[in-house]
């Protein structure tokens, strides 16, 4: 029996690099199409030699060719941290819109499955908490921010414009503060940043009083839920993360302890619109997919500081 062909957009970046190994463990062959804008052929570097995996440079906002049969596209092609897209705003903006048409052009060509990979950040700062699926969300359009959430929230419009006009087969992950091995440490988010300031003894820099919160999903988790979503018949919006949610600054002390650090925390002024509160309601998940996440936020963190502990001192 043939082997199923996914196609992974962004497949060289964090999430996109571990779906990648997730799919072939599942013994499917993986075509990775990645720019490299904010991606890295070293988080694939160990599958060039798999016989069922190959990877194509290409930007997705331009037309996308693959030749012969595609079982499933994952659509993870994005700038998808603040750092990468404060700094790219328009380049974000023209994958969430002209990358998600490209894809999904793609995808009805095929007759592939389209698995899109939306964020919580199209709940903006919410005024429900905690989010679930069936909240519109409080975004400023014109903020800073609003160049990722905007595109989000149009690229779900457009998937689902997609199944409805065009029949293709859709789904949509809204994926919450996820972390692992392969993140960047330069990528802006509190959590490679904590690590990278904690190992090197740095001051730790928290943004406003650090009352603001955040839940954390470790990698392994997240992938398997995108996968149940992917294998699933549900095609509306679903939330994976993990909903045990933390405070900055009690987050920012875990580090400290876990590292064994001696940085001190250091307060500086909050980004616009930066959202106040963040927890997924999962309940949908469980429901339909029979997932939640397994891991603790203190396992996961031993395991993700251990991974920049080899880039900070490599041996």
């Amino acid at each position: 029996m043939a082997k199923l062909i996914a196609v992974v957009t962004g497949g060289a970046g964090f999430l996109g690099s571990h779906l990648c190994d997730k799919l072939l463990q599942e013994e499917m062959k993986v075509i990775c199409i990645d720019n490299l804008l904010t991606g890295s052929t070293e988080n694939i570097a160990h599958l060039f030699g798999n016989e069922d995996f190959s990877f194509i440079k290409h930007d997705v906002t331009n037309y996308i060719y693959v030749p012969g049969r595609i079982d499933y596209i994952l659509h993870f092609a994005s700038p998808a941290s603040p750092i990468d897209y404060l700094q790219l705003p328009i380049q974000t903006l023209k994958v969430g819109s002209l990358g998600t048409h490209k894809v999904l052009g793609l995808a009805k060509e095929k007759k592939a499955r389209f698995l899109l990979a939306s964020t919580s950040e199209v709940y903006g700062d919410p005024n429900i908490h905690p989010q679930s699926e069936d909240y519109w969300g409080n975004v400023n359009p014109i903020g800073p921010r609003g160049v990722y959430d905007e595109a989000k929230r149009f690229a779900e419009a457009l998937t689902m414009a997609y199944n409805r006009y065009h029949g293709v087969d859709t789904r949509i992950v809204r994926i919450f503060n996820t972390f692992g091995p392969r993140m960047r440490l330069n990528d802006g988010r509190a959590l490679p940043a904590f690590v990278g300031q904690a190992l090197r003894g740095e001051d730790i820099t928290v943004f406003g009083d650090g009352n603001q919160t955040r839940s954390f999903c470790y990698v392994s988790d997240q992938i398997e839920g995108i996968y149940k979503l992917l294998m699933s018949n549900e095609i509306e919006p679903v939330n994976i993360g993990n909903p045990e949610e933390i405070t900055i600054n009690k987050f920012a002390n875990e580090v400290i302890e876990l590292t064994g650090s001696i940085s001190k925390i250091v307060h500086k002024e909050l980004p616009l619109d930066d959202p106040k509160v963040r927890q997924p309601d999962i309940t949908k998940a469980k429901k339909v997919l029979g997932w939640e996440p397994k891991v603790t936020r203190s396992d996961g963190l031993k395991m993700t500081i251990d991974f920049f502990k080899k880039i900070i001192s490599p041996v």
